[in-house]
């Protein structure tokens, strides 16, 4: 599962299409601490340009991304994978805050942010036929 999303181009296999998501980063994307990727994505209808850094890179265990620069005030995502059963149990935890505080959180941001791991669980279920378990932290 590491070697999937070590591929930053995986990513938009595995985002909903309503965010129309490209990673404008032109190939290859050397991954290690440090690299840095350019995305281009749509929320709610409005164009925006997010850049994520790789501050944690241990592979096969885990990465860690956070955005440089991008639609909120911190956004921190901990990849973890763990061999288990026979496959692998891969865990997002994320941390963030939304700007506008937490009446937009609660009405737009935090139900957005669920909803794209839900898709993100399902596509990787489809994409490798696995439980729909990977397991997620918000």
């Amino acid at each position: 599962m590491f070697p999937f999303f070590a591929d930053a181009f995986n990513l938009e296999r595995i985002t909903p299409p309503l965010l129309r998501f490209r990673v404008v980063t032109p190939r290859p994307i050397a991954m290690r601490e440090g690299t840095r990727i350019d995305y281009r994505l749509r929320i709610h209808g409005v164009p925006v340009r997010w850049q994520s850094e790789i501050t944690v890179w241990e592979p096969p265990f885990r990465f860690v991304d956070e955005q440089r620069r991008g639609p909120y005030q911190l956004w921190s995502h901990e990849h973890t994978f763990v061999e288990r059963d026979g496959g692998t149990l891969c865990r997002d935890v994320v941390t963030y805050a939304a700007p506008g505080g937490p009446l937009v959180h609660r009405l737009l941001v935090g139900p957005d942010v669920r909803k794209i791991f839900a898709y993100r669980r399902e596509a990787l279920a489809g994409l490798f036929g696995a439980p729909r378990e990977c397991g997620r932290s918000i």
